[in-house]
Parts: C-alpha cells; sequence; structure tokens
C-alpha cells in the first residue's frame, strides 16, 4: 500500500505534474516499499512525462523498457528510445533498432529511419549486445530470418554478416550457434561440423529434459543436433571420441523425441542388424526384435522407406518368435511404394517366381524392377533385359519399306506398323495384337497365343517418354474398335491379304514362319 509521499507522487502525476509522472515512473520501473515493480505502469508515466520534455523520462525509457513491452506501445514510444540513443544510450539504439526495422518489414517504415536504425544496430552490436550482433548477422544475409523478428533481406551472405554471425554465437545466442551449424552441415564440412556439435549434444544427452521424457520436452533444433551427431559418428566421416554407450544414448535421447533417424537407428541396434537384415558383424548380445519392431514401426510411420524395408527382413527371420511371411511381404510392398530402391527390387523378384500362381505377376514385376532400375539399381536392370528384352530382328527392312508409303487410308493397319517398329514386333504380333489389352502402362503386354499358336507370351518395356506418347497415340485409334475377327480389320487371312497387297515386299524376311495357311482365326 501506497505511503504519503507516494500518494502525494501519483496525486501530482495525475495533476499533470512532470516532476511527479518522472517520479511515479521511477517507483513503478523499479519498485518500492508501497508500489510493486509493473513495468507497463512505469512506461505509461514515463512516456507522459516525456511528452512534457522530461530528458530524464526517456533516458530512463531507453535503459529499461524492453522492446517486447514497446511494441504494443503508442508510436510516440520510439522518438523516446531514438532520442535516448541520440544521447548516447546505446541499449536504446537496439530496442529502436529493432521496432524500425520491425515496422520496415510490415511496409510501414521509413528510409531515413531504416537507416539510422542499422548505425544503431551496429553501434549496439559493436558494444557487445548478442542481440545485436545476430540481428545484423541476419540483416547480411548470414541466417535465414524468422518471421516474428525484424531483419533486412539480403541477397546472399556476406562477409560481414559471417562475422556477425560468429560473433553473436560466441556470445552464446543459440539460433546463431545452429545457424553456424546448419552451413557447415549443408557444406559437408564435417569435422567443423562436429567439433562444434559434439560438446552441445554431450551437454543435452545429460540433460533433464533428456533424462526425464515426461518433463519438458528438447526443442527441434536440438533434437536434430543429437540425431545428425549420431549419425555422423556412426558413418566414421572424421575422428571421434564417442563410445558405443555414447551413442547410443545419442540416439535414444533423438528417438524419445521422435526423431525417425534416430528411431530407425535404435530399432537397427536392437535388432543387431544392418537394414538388409544381416547381422552387424562383430555385435554381441542376443537381437530384441520386439524392441526393434516398435521402433522400426515408429520410423516408418514418419514416412522412412528403410525402416519398412528393415521390418520385412525382421519378420522373415527364422530366429523371430513372430514370425509371419504375409506380414513381411505387406512391409515390403510399403517400403517399394514409398520408394526404396531395395525394397522395388525385391518386389520385383517375388512378383516374378509367383508368376506360376498368377500370369500376370510378371507385368507387376516390370513395374517394381523398373522403379528399381530408374533409382540406379545395376541388378534391376540387367534383370530388365532378360525379363523385356527388344526384338528388333522380329520384322526386318519394314522401316524403309515405310518410307513414302502413303497409308491414311488404312489408319489401324498404319498403327499396328507404327507399334511393329518402335517395339520390335513380328508380323503376326503387329497384326494379331490387342492393342487396348497390351498396353499395361509401364509395359506392352505381347500375348497372340489365342489367335496364333507358335507365339508366346512376352512383355517389352515402355521407356521413353516418346514410347509412351506413341501408345496414347495408338490407343486414341483404337479406341472403340474390336481388334478381334469380328472387328471391322477381320481376322487373320484378310489382315494378311490386306498388308501383302499394301507392301508387296513386307513378306521378306518376317521370323513369323508363318506361311499363307498359318493362322487359327480361320475366316
Amino acid at each position: 500500500m501506497a505511503n504519503r509521499e507516494e500518494l502525494a507522487v501519483i496525486r501530482g502525476a495525475r495533476a499533470g505534474r512532470a516532476e511527479s509522472q518522472l517520479a511515479l515512473g521511477r517507483l513503478y520501473l523499479f519498485g518500492s516499499a508501497g508500489l510493486p515493480k509493473s513495468l507497463p505502469t512505469a512506461l505509461h508515466w514515463l512516456d507522459r512525462a516525456a511528452q512534457q520534455g522530461c530528458e530524464e523520462a526517456w533516458q530512463l525509457i531507453g535503459n529499461h523498457i524492453p522492446v517486447d513491452l514497446a511494441r504494443d506501445s503508442p508510436q510516440s514510444v520510439t522518438d523516446w528510445y531514438e532520442r535516448a540513443y541520440d544521447g548516447g544510450l546505446v541499449r536504446a539504439g537496439l530496442v529502436y533498432a529493432q521496432l524500425v526495422l520491425g515496422a520496415a518489414r510490415d511496409g510501414d517504415g521509413v528510409p531515413v529511419q531504416r537507416a539510422k536504425a542499422l548505425r544503431a544496430l551496429e553501434d549496439a552490436a559493436r558494444a557487445g549486445f548478442p542481440e545485436a550482433q545476430w540481428l545484423l548477422a541476419r540483416a547480411h544475409g548470414a541466417a535465414t530470418p524468422e518471421a516474428d523478428e525484424p531483419a533486412v533481406h539480403a541477397p546472399a551472405a556476406s562477409p560481414a554478416g559471417q562475422r556477425w554471425l560468429r560473433q553473436a554465437a560466441d556470445s552464446g545466442v543459440g539460433a546463431a550457434q545452429f545457424a553456424l551449424l546448419e552451413q557447415d552441415w549443408n557444406a559437408q564440412r564435417w569435422g567443423a561440423w562436429l567439433a562444434r556439435a559434439l560438446p552441445r549434444a554431450r551437454a543435452l544427452a545429460g540433460s533433464d529434459a533428456a533424462q526425464d521424457h515426461t518433463a519438458a520436452r528438447l526443442a527441434p533444433d536440438e533434437v536434430l543436433l543429437l540425431s545428425r551427431c549420431a549419425r555422423l559418428v556412426e558413418a566414421n566421416e572424421v575422428p571421434h571420441d564417442v563410445g558405443e554407450e555414447e551413442l547410443l544414448r545419442f540416439w535414444e535421447c533423438a528417438a524419445a523425441e521422435n526423431d525417425r533417424h534416430a528411431q530407425f537407428a535404435l530399432g537397427l541396434w536392437c535388432a543387431r542388424m544392418r537394414v538388409d537384415g544381416k547381422r552387424v558383424p562383430g555385435s554381441h548380445g542376443a537381437a530384441n526384435f520386439k524392441k526393434a519392431v516398435r521402433w522400426l514401426t515408429q520410423a516408418g510411420e514418419q514416412g522412412l522407406a528403410e525402416a519398412w524395408y528393415a521390418l520385412s527382413r525382421i519378420y522373415i527371420k527364422p530366429e523371430f518368435s513372430q514370425r509371419n511371411v504375409v506380414e513381411a511381404q505387406k512391409y515390403l510392398e510399403r517400403a517399394a511404394e514409398m520408394g526404396y530402391r531395395d525394397a522395388q527390387f525385391e518386389c520385383g523378384n517375388a512378383a516374378w517366381r509367383a508368376r506360376r500362381e498368377n500370369e500376370n505377376n510378371d507385368v507387376r514385376a516390370l513395374f517394381w524392377l523398373q522403379k528399381a532400375a530408374v533409382q540406379g539399381c545395376p541388378k534391376a536392370a540387367a534383370a530388365l533385359r532378360k525379363l523385356a528384352p527388344r526384338q528388333p530382328g522380329a520384322w526386318p527392312h519394314l522401316d524403309p519399306l515405310l518410307v513414302g508409303r502413303d497409308l491414311t487410308a488404312y489408319p489401324l493397319l498404319a498403327a499396328r506398323l507404327e507399334l511393329a517398329v518402335a517395339f520390335g514386333l513380328s508380323r503376326a504380333e503387329a497384326l494379331l495384337l490387342d492393342i487396348r489389352g497390351a498396353d499395361r502402362g509401364h509395359c506392352l503386354v505381347i500375348d497372340i497365343r489365342a489367335s496364333y499358336g507358335r507365339s508366346r507370351r512376352r512383355l517389352i518395356s515402355v521407356d521413353t517418354a516418346q514410347e509412351r506418347q506413341l501408345l496414347d497415340r495408338v490407343g486414341l485409334v483404337f479406341d472403340n474398335v474390336d481388334c478381334g475377327p469380328g472387328g471391322p480389320e477381320g481376322n487373320y487371312r484378310q489382315r494378311l491379304y490386306r498388308l501383302r497387297s499394301l507392301l508387296p515386299d513386307a513378306e521378306a524376311g518376317s521370323q513369323d514362319g508363318a506361311e499363307d495357311g498359318d493362322y487359327s482365326l480361320a475366316a
């Protein structure tokens, strides 16, 4: 409760006397026996005193009122920080720069004020204010500006920005330290990154937040730091003195904070295996597959495809008590669908082995092998050459025969011949193929056994965008067209007769082995 002297000051302040307003603002600024400390109230009275020309009032505002409170105050408060800075108060210049640059970011700043704010920010940075150093680093493009902090957009990081960034990091600004770490990580300067990150990771792994997983969580940047540090140590990219127990501690702390890479690594460690299911050489102790399944499942649910692949390897292990081939296949396909190359190759092999159970499994096998080959899998590329070979000599000398021929009156036959040239079809395949049924998107299924007894089912991979465009165009030609003997093209004899009439020399060199009577679609 205010005493008599303080009550007199309050009455004088309310009456508009500048000295009383200054005194009351000072009382609320530092607190007293009768009045509590209240920065908003102190700013109110000091602002009123400053409006009456009280120099000490704006000096107190510049020295003691934080920027967060000043942002929510009237625009006139910015003027008091400017005057305090002009009077030599560096801290007031820092707050003034934050207010002006924040207004400039919102589109309300004045260029002259902005230039003065930058000078004030540099003065504060040279005076050793870490926050000013960090803001200058952002202003010069050395770090990405946050949405809630003022910054000057720069096209690229300058040497001055890097200098201020390092000073801010050395001054203990956590955001600056993480910005330096991010730069080293992106530039693959592993030694510099680990030298700066390892002490921080060890401190985080031994902190209360890391020890008690039910308490306050680590920050996202801290979790990423632990995960990256563990990955770099495990990869043994640079010399280090991290033991297995400490490495495991990094993984556990990051995994508990839902870092998917840490969960994946911890799952493999529990299973004592590599991602392909093979046991880690030199590993000791029994594998804990149940714990491994839990961690790998969490990593997979966060979008890590290799975690599902590792799970599929666990579920086919004979020593796993819950061995389940169906579950293994489900996880394998999930990893393949998410783009994991090894899983795609395994899915292709599995589908090819199961083609006797379902003839169309060869189409599925080709699909996954193509996916793996696109990602640079040499085994998948070699398998594709065996499973879907091209036969360029199936109908030799066809391409030169078509030069200069006008087949616009026979669009169906012209489309079939174009496919024969592009995909290496034999004469019988070109004339009898069901175009719409053969096109599976990623491949052509060449199957005319029902019409031509000498043929065999085979696949042709669609490798290029031009081939895909050709199939789409031919598909439009055969849209709503019956490709069977009851369709407009007739049976095989009629198609062959039409071909010989239009291209008399097309008979020579064909590998069909077909003579005039070699057809199954009799008239």
